[in-house]
């Protein structure tokens, strides 16, 4: 039997407890400059680990992927540089200014910014934990290169996190 559409399961106390404890552990990384720097509600990236406005003052550009001539690509390749200075993944650029957790007042939120459609490429929890497990840019994070903090939950961890917290509901805090 199916069931009708937007109806509403409870969920076992025991779930929402396990997925709410693992969103506040995903939010520290969501929160750490390597995730921050890049979901911005401002017209440039930030870099370091204070989030300054980025040194070639670079600007977001109509596809968040910077403004002629100074596309990200110009120095961002798919790998860091030799000299682990120049950051590098595939496809780098800004997250979409809708997708900025920048503004987010707490974990309330962040998480429902996470979790709402309309800003985030229009991905159910699943599909979340797709990108954030699978998208090469998001998992540069773990190996930022040259004078960079990787988040502060390893890579593996975090992935499980992003997993128990799907599977037992994606919780969101009722405050912040």
């Amino acid at each position: 039997m199916m069931a009708a559409a937007g109806a509403v399961f409870s969920q076992p106390a025991g779930d929402r407890e396990q997925s709410l404890a693992a969103f506040r552990q995903i939010a520290q990384v969501m929160r750490s400059p390597r995730c921050m720097n890049c979901h911005t509600a401002t017209d440039f990236p930030r870099q370091g680990e204070r989030g300054r406005r980025h040194d070639q003052l670079v600007m977001r550009g109509a596809d968040d992927k910077g403004a002629a001539p100074m596309l990200c690509i110009a120095c961002h390749q798919d790998d860091n540089s030799p000299d682990g200075y120049v950051p590098g993944a595939p496809d780098w650029h800004l997250a979409p200014r809708q997708m900025s957790w920048e503004r987010a007042r707490g974990d309330k939120d962040m998480c429902e910014g996470l979790l709402d459609l309309k800003r985030n490429g229009n991905r159910l929890a699943k599909g979340i934990v797709i990108h954030m497990t699978n998208d090469p840019l998001v998992q540069w994070a773990w190996t930022p290169g040259r004078g960079r903090t990787a988040p502060p939950i390893g890579q593996d961890e975090f992935h499980a996190l992003l997993q128990r917290w799907a599977s037992t509901g994606a919780a969101c805090p009722e405050s912040n």
